[in-house]
């Protein structure tokens, strides 16, 4: 008699926090356009510096579109050099290519923050809408501390983005706003999802019902 063989169906692992924000091509991508946008500044004109960055970022996305990435996600990259350089374009100064990132930094340290200070850090909210909204995540001790660390993770991310660049732009130091983009990018927003990712797991198995 052969030995009976079950095959049990195997489930896709869960994609990790790097897979989620593009693996590790995702640092490539989301440094690209600033570093040649900073350096093309350093020796061509500003309207030059602008083609080039468009081009660059145009480039960019068919190559994401060509290796079969979402539409979604390949224009992002686009659409953020789009933007940045048509604020250049309006003001004249090549030191604007940063400063909706700067003040996007702001905007999610005052709301992180202010989360923070309410006692309900914005994490912990977003776990509970997303499970229905109803779980008492707030008077369960551990899943609230979790919840305040990975928010306090987040709001030192964006609080130090934000007085930094600030600094830099404030400065009219076009180059160092360059690097502080690429230094505190990825790197710095991969470790605090690493936090929030920690958080959310420790309270879904604290108060979801076992599967």
């Amino acid at each position: 008699m052969s030995e009976q063989q079950t095959d049990t169906p195997t489930r896709p692992a869960a994609p990790t926090v790097l897979e989620q924000m593009g693996g590790p091509a995702g640092f490539v991508y989301s440094t690209i356009p600033v570093i040649v946008f900073v350096t093309a500044n350093a020796f061509l004109s500003l309207p030059v510096t602008l083609a080039v960055s468009l081009a660059a970022g145009l480039g960019l996305t068919v190559f994401r579109l060509v290796r079969g990435e979402k539409v979604a996600s390949a224009i992002g990259s686009l659409l953020g050099v789009a933007v940045a350089a048509a604020l250049v374009a309006a003001t004249g100064s090549a030191k604007d290519f940063f400063v909706i990132g700067i003040w996007a930094s702001l905007a999610g340290f005052v709301v992180t923050a202010a989360s923070l200070l309410a006692r309900r850090p914005i994490t912990g909210v977003v776990w509970n809408l997303v499970h229905g909204g109803r779980h008492p995540w707030r008077a369960h001790r551990p899943v609230l501390r979790a919840h305040d660390v990975a928010t306090l993770a987040a709001a030192v991310v964006f609080g130090a983005r934000f007085v930094i660049q600030q600094w830099l732009y404030l400065a009219d130091a076009t180059g160092g706003l360059g690097l502080a983009r690429v230094v505190m990018g990825t790197p710095l927003t991969v470790l605090a999802a690493l936090v929030v990712v920690w958080a959310l797991r420790r309270s879904s198995k604290a108060l979801l019902p076992a599967s």
